[in-house]
């Protein structure tokens, strides 16, 4: 897989950067979550679409500030349906991980050269 940054970030724009794969693991995850429960209750996952879109800070440090994923269910679902799916889909892995962040740890290594940063 080829991860990039656009051309003026000094890339080559031949791929997501990392932070579209990050947003996008995340949608991923809440349509895994969205056709499992679908297929769960013997509903179709036809026209089923999850978007995703999201915003930057400004300033340092740099990062994803917020991230607003839209379930686009398939037609036909009652109100009780949609809500038991809002459910479902709120609590996938990986935005579980997002609102109970994992230790992060970076080890920069070579040989003879260990350094570990814990984020």
């Amino acid at each position: 897989m080829i991860v990039d940054q656009p051309v003026p970030a000094e890339g080559d724009d031949r791929g997501p950067t990392p932070v579209e794969l990050f947003v996008t693991a995340l949608a991923a995850c809440v349509a895994y979550y969205a056709g499992s429960f679908l297929k769960r209750h013997g509903l179709t996952r036809e026209g089923l679409r999850v978007i995703a879109e999201f915003d930057m800070t400004k300033g340092p440090p740099a990062r994803v500030r917020s991230v607003l994923v839209r379930v686009v269910p398939p037609m036909g679902l009652g109100t009780a349906q949609r809500e038991a799916l809002r459910a479902v889909t709120n609590h996938c892995t990986v935005g579980n991980s997002l609102r109970l962040p994992p230790e992060v740890s970076v080890v920069v290594d070579g040989p003879g050269v260990s350094s570990v940063t814990t984020a």
